[in-house]
């Protein structure tokens, strides 16, 4: 398969997202722009599905034992890491969804906001930017030392 559908595929992922996609792109000689462009491409592509369909998807499955003893270990293990956008509401979503490390991304901050009720008009544009800052984070501590010359001695 095309290591540039990998990567959008490997950014749209819920556990990879950026930080999987960019070094993954690396590693399959994409250039650091091209890396970055098609990562964050990928990972915004679940963000407005999640925004608006997460709520009516998980009350009709919850009906079924199986999908409700899901959403709710995944709405609980989320709510447990909202202080953050609590606190700081919007500028504590971007910096949520910018913090690349487990457990953070556009996935889990697009169901915080879902489960804090932030409205999209407010949420869609703070994942945004949380995912544009991952991944200049990501792509600096990726490529940083190779393309930056300040890091070579």
């Amino acid at each position: 398969m095309n290591p540039e559908i990998i990567t959008i595929l490997l950014a749209m992922a819920p556990i990879s997202e950026l930080r999987g996609a960019i070094p993954y792109a690396w590693s399959q000689g994409i250039s650091p722009g091209t890396a970055y462009l098609i990562s964050v491409i990928g990972n915004l592509i679940p963000v407005i599905p999640l925004l608006l369909l997460l709520g009516p998807i998980s009350s009709l499955l919850r009906r079924f034992r199986l999908f409700d003893r899901f959403f709710d270990w995944w709405f609980k293990h989320t709510l447990k890491r909202t202080k953050l956008i609590e606190k700081y509401e919007s500028l504590g979503l971007i910096l949520f969804v910018m913090i690349p490390l487990p457990i953070t991304g556009a996935w889990t901050g697009s169901v915080a906001a879902f489960l804090l009720g932030i409205r999209f008009k407010y949420a869609f544009p703070c994942i945004i930017a949380g995912v544009l800052l991952a991944g200049m984070i990501v792509s600096l501590v990726c490529f940083g030392a190779v393309h930056i010359p300040i890091f070579i001695k």
